[in-house]
């Protein structure tokens, strides 16, 4: 195996020696050159390439986090890109596990105002996706007009780690409600089961948002005869107290014309819903993320207009340069003209094997230039010892003279035997040894004086 690999370079590095006249030990630190240059452009095509595979944490079963994570799994899956979902207890824990340098979670939805996680690493923004309204269901009985209202009453929050509970307990909080000072029963229920324990009268009060619950609960209670769903009389002091809040308004007749439900408008706050990232996500998933958003988030909703989103709205959390430039110029020109693993692929190609090229090519036009340019100065300066020689053949040398001339003559032409030159060169070569021989003749013909 060694002498079939030292046979390869002895093909590669004999051109060079017979067509610039280089020495074995350049030629072949030259061939060496080029080999690490071409290994280290296909190591960079395959490790820039952007990766087949994604991981994003979602939210509980049947929440809107994960309805909208398995819309965005179908949208990569046609580019080519797997998606995996990985559940979570909501906005909370999908923040964790972004800031999380261990984990393996490239992307999550997190509510806006939800920032209290430990970890190492910052997430990036790729951009508002939805707004997440905050129900609040109560019994239809004694509905509360404020939420001090529900001081001493029986409450459903949600799990610890949802952007339901951070939210609803600042709210209350903001009441003088909060799990320390006993002014409420805060009761631990697992969303799937707050509609049974409204209903069935377990409590008077749950509070629902998408990260934690699922559509079909909020909208078996939007339509139950004995729940009604608060109306935030006080929703323009809120989103005034509380930076990341915006108010959402439910139409009337929305849910259901025929039934007149609601009956009235509905005023709801809620924050917005970002999609983060890690900040070394590749720019082609980046755009390929937000093209999905586009798709699942940009239809007409409750709550917002067609288009309103994904939007570049900065809240907790910077938006990543990649989204900035998409929302300005949309998808890199490549990315938007070909298929995405065409793309990845050209995008591969150009990036390492481009540059490459452009250093490669002047390079080996510049070697030939230059090693002529050092032949040339070589060949000179034994023309100049040649000349200084001959300027000093006269008459009347002694012998010691003419012996001395004879050595410094064959010095200079062993030097120019030991030459290698290209076949450029091979007219002034010959014609500096005919020189040699012209002196030599010349010393012999001159007399020695007595």
């Amino acid at each position: 195996m060694r002498k079939n690999a030292e046979e390869s370079l002895n093909r590669l590095t004999v051109p060079l020696m017979d067509l610039f006249g280089l020495s074995r030990w350049l030629a072949t630190l030259i061939v060496l050159l080029l080999l690490g240059c071409m290994g280290s452009a296909v190591y960079w095509s395959l490790h820039s390439a952007p990766p087949r595979h994604l991981t994003i944490t979602s939210g509980p079963p049947g929440s809107t986090f994960e309805t909208n994570a398995i819309q965005y799994q179908a949208i990569l899956q046609r580019h080519g890109v797997t998606l995996h979902i990985n559940p979570s207890q909501g906005s909370l824990e999908n923040l964790q596990r972004l800031k999380n340098g261990l984990s393996d979670v490239d992307v999550g939805f997190v509510q806006g105002g939800v920032t209290n996680a430990d970890g190492n690493r910052k997430p990036v923004s790729l951009g508002s996706i939805a707004y997440q309204p905050l129900l609040v269901f109560c019994q239809a009985d004694h509905p509360p007009k404020f939420l001090s209202d529900l001081k001493g009453k029986r409450l459903a929050l949600g799990p610890s780690g949802s952007g339901t509970h951070v939210l609803g307990s600042a709210l209350l909080d903001l009441n003088g409600i909060n799990e320390t000072n006993g002014a409420a029963q805060f009761v631990k229920i697992a969303p799937e089961n707050m509609g049974t324990a409204l209903i069935s009268n377990q409590v008077d009060a749950v509070f629902l948002m998408g990260d934690s619950a699922s559509r079909q609960i909020m909208r078996q209670l939007l339509t139950h005869t004995n729940v009604v769903l608060f109306d935030f009389l006080q929703a323009e002091g809120y989103i005034r107290k509380i930076s990341y809040l915006s108010k959402i308004e439910m139409p009337e007749g929305y849910l259901d014309f025929g039934r007149d439900l609601p009956s009235h408008t509905v005023r709801l706050i809620g924050p917005t819903v970002e999609l983060l990232a890690r900040p070394d996500l590749h720019p082609a998933l980046s755009d390929l993320l937000i093209e999905a958003a586009r798709e699942v988030h940009g239809k007409a909703s409750m709550s917002a207009k067609k288009g309103e989103f994904p939007a570049p709205l900065q809240h907790d959390y910077d938006l990543s340069e990649d989204a900035v430039r998409y929302y300005k110029s949309g998808k890199t020109w490549l990315y938007s003209k070909l298929p995405f693993v065409l793309a990845s692929i050209v995008s591969q190609i150009l990036i390492a094997f481009v540059p490459l090229v452009v250093v490669i090519i002047p390079a080996i036009r510049l070697i030939p230039t230059t090693y002529k340019f050092r032949v040339r100065l070589l060949i000179n300066y034994r023309y100049r010892m040649l000349l200084r020689l001959e300027r000093e053949l006269r008459h009347n040398l002694t012998e010691a003279e003419r012996n001395n001339l004879r050595l410094r003559l064959d010095e200079i032409e062993a030097a120019v035997n030991k030459m290698k030159v290209p076949a450029s060169f091979g007219e002034t070569f010959y014609g500096l040894r005919g020189h040699i021989i012209f002196v030599r003749e010349r010393l012999g013909q001159m007399k020695p004086a007595h």
